[in-house]
């Protein structure tokens, strides 16, 4: 394929034009010997991560690598069928990069490692790295080939528990919760609510909706909870979203409830009437004292102890 795009480069020309000293059909050479003898040239492996829209570093350093000169060397990378950076005897082409790629590759020629800019979640993927020695007798050969497995990463927001609903919470009845967290990637593996209190803390788990965004491909994830919570205990209910084990796991600022019980508002109740009672009696024998002392001394008393 990415013979079939340089030829497409010049495909408007009559005759082959010359790349850095090489005519296109020589350069076609290169890759058809590439597919011959890949085969039975063993390719290391390895993963690359990125967070989004960062730099990706894929490397293509093999032993020995200090000891050469790139000059002396052909460099492909390729991402399938798309021709993602060139670099010919030590100078970087640009001319038959696929688009989504024009300006956003450029070579560490020291470290043999390919700098992929303002990676992005399409860039995910696995990309090949294949070095082709130029000999002054022969055919080039294909001395080294790489894969990278590119993984890319954002960041999810601190997960956020808010209420379903209003009003004040009462004893045996249902506190309905719910907890988001959105803008990141990959998809996360599944979010958990840890309901502690009294020393102990329970693990429940709870069906997770999952969005991606059309555009940007990011996530948002959303769970709820619906469970009655120990009356008359303080209570903490957090949310915990796990991303895997590249990322870890994002925890929510802790939901601190306390329910009064039942139980006390009917001691409420059950005191409310005989302490009523006590101030009604206190109150009628002050006022039966008042009006006793009222009566003794009216003139009419003074005058009926007098005459006696």
């Amino acid at each position: 394929m990415a013979c079939f795009l340089l030829l497409k480069a010049v495909k408007h020309t009559e005759v082959l034009v010359s790349v850095h000293g090489k005519s296109v059909m020589e350069v076609c050479i290169f890759f058809l010997y590439a597919m011959i003898l890949l085969p039975g040239i063993a390719a290391s492996v390895h993963q690359v991560k990125s967070f989004l829209n960062h730099t990706a570093y894929l490397s293509c350093y093999f032993p020995n690598s200090q000891k050469t000169d790139i000059k002396d060397f052909i460099v492909f990378w390729q991402k399938g069928d798309e021709v993602v950076h060139e670099v010919y005897y030590g100078q970087e082409k640009h001319d038959n990069l696929s688009p989504k790629y024009i300006n956003r590759t450029k070579m560490d020629m020291d470290k043999w490692t390919l700098q992929l800019l303002n990676a992005g979640i399409v860039d995910e993927g696995q990309y090949k790295c294949i070095i082709i020695q130029r000999r002054d007798k022969g055919s080039p050969k294909v001395i080294y080939t790489s894969e990278c497995l590119l993984y890319i990463f954002a960041n999810y927001s601190q997960p956020e528990i808010a209420w379903l609903h209003t009003g004040e919470l009462k004893p045996s009845k249902y506190l309905n919760l719910s907890c988001s967290s959105s803008g990141g990637y990959p998809e996360p593996k599944q979010m958990t609510w840890l309901i502690s209190h009294e020393n102990r803390t329970l693990r429940l788990m709870r069906h997770m909706d999952v969005s991606q965004d059309a555009v940007t491909k990011l996530y948002s994830v959303t769970t709820k909870l619906n469970i009655t919570v120990p009356t008359n205990t303080f209570t903490n209910i957090s949310c915990l979203l796990h991303l895997g084990d590249q990322l870890g796991s994002l925890v929510s600022v802790p939901l601190g409830i306390e329910i009064p019980g039942e139980e006390m508002e009917q001691v409420k109740i059950d005191l409310f009437g005989p302490l009523t009672a006590v101030i009604v009696l206190i109150t009628l024998s002050l006022v039966f004292v008042i009006l006793k002392k009222k009566i003794n001394s009216s003139p009419t008393n003074q005058s009926v102890s007098l005459a006696v």
